[in-house]
């Protein structure tokens, strides 16, 4: 690179924030940070503050200033916050007119239509960094408007894949973030054991690709070596191959189409098998909730994400099974209308999907 990048971070201390700054930290000659936003573990912030010297360096709770004011200065936002809470950064860096670097699911699962139209409408490129969606991205030539025939994300399987429903119901929150490959936060770790994740990268597809629901599939790759394939017309297919390791799509998002030194060279001799396997839909709903959600479309998904980041955080206190997390995202879709597809009518549908949840959840 010929030129330092000045990056806003927003969730610099989340699994993802903490792993854009070790590329920072590998790479300071091509990168450094103009604000850095956490939304928890604020304790770890003035050890940042002095490490990179950011302009603006806040725990998100605290911040009375505009969200554009954040983006000053920068030449990317990398949104890794977590959570619905995301959407509205992402908002606030397009309309600045940054490129944004994604990896909050939640700014098009619940905001698609608003995002990408946003960006659009500006100008504004979007760069998925989600190791799926960031493998897509190179399939087509990082060109996200390239002609594909169909679009195959790969799942590892989780921890469960092999349990019947009866015993995933005796799973605990332990068991559910002892991720068999990746190293991720808690909720998007427990997504990954009900295949919730796999579903909203469905959704992200079909915004990030322009495909149509039928031309998105998913199988089960448990060795998580082939981050995903794309199909074309004549019958072949591009995927792209290598380690389960973050720091490749999060750089490459920082560097594209230029690649720099990251992560150890794939060694397929000792890996000596792949595995290719159906995804066993009936024992996730979550993964089929998600994609019908994403099919009907308008507050849905919003609905949808809502419910899941209640009943989540109650299996994760230990309040609800495994399987209830699908029961209530189930019981809060049932109760959903439509509504307005505006960011305030996404914030009123999540508001509505949250006290669904929480009545389904505490009886209140």
């Amino acid at each position: 690179m010929n030129f330092q990048k000045k990056i806003a971070l927003i969730g610099c201390t989340g699994s993802i924030g903490r792993q854009v700054l070790d590329v920072v930290r590998a790479h300071r000659d091509a990168f450094s940070l103009s604000a850095l936003v956490c939304g928890g573990r604020r304790e770890r912030l003035l050890p940042l503050a002095e490490e990179f010297s950011p302009r603006i360096c806040v725990a998100a709770d605290s911040y009375r200033g505009t969200m554009d004011a954040l983006f000053e200065g920068c030449d990317v936002a990398f949104i890794a916050a977590g959570g619905f809470a995301g959407l509205a950064y992402t908002l606030a860096a397009i309309r600045a007119g940054k490129t944004v670097l994604l990896a909050n699911k939640e700014s098009l699962v619940a905001g698609g239509e608003i995002v990408m139209g946003e960006a659009e409408k500006r100008g504004v490129e979007i760069v998925p960094v989600d190791s799926e969606h960031s493998a897509i991205f190179q399939a087509l030539h990082f060109d996200r408007r390239a002609k594909f025939s169909r679009l195959v994300l790969t799942a590892s399987g989780g921890p469960f894949l092999r349990k019947t429903k009866e015993e995933m119901a005796l799973v605990t929150p332990k068991e559910a973030l002892a991720h068999p490959t990746w190293k991720m936060g808690k909720k998007v770790t427990v997504d990954s054991a009900t295949l919730l994740n796999k579903g909203y990268e469905v959704i992200e597809a079909k915004w990030l690709y322009g495909a149509d629901f039928s031309q998105i599939d998913a199988v089960v790759h448990p060795e998580s070596i082939v981050h995903s394939l794309v199909y074309f017309e004549d019958g072949a297919a591009l995927a792209q191959l290598g380690y389960p390791d973050m720091r490749v799509p999060i750089q490459l998002a920082l560097t594209y189409p230029e690649r720099l030194p990251c992560a150890p060279r794939l060694d397929l001799e000792k890996i000596g098998e792949l595995h290719f396997l159906r995804l066993p839909a009936e024992k996730f709903p979550c993964y089929t909730l998600a994609r019908q959600a994403g099919e009907v479309g308008n507050i849905f998904p919003c609905a949808l994400n809502a419910a899941a980041e209640e009943a989540v955080e109650a299996f994760l206190a230990g309040r609800i099974t495994l399987p209830q997390i699908a029961e209530t995202i189930e019981g809060v879709l049932a109760k959903t209308r439509k509504g307005e597809v505006t960011f305030a009518g996404l914030l009123d549908a999540d508001r509505r999907a949250r006290t669904l949840a929480q009545d389904m959840l505490y009886g209140k």
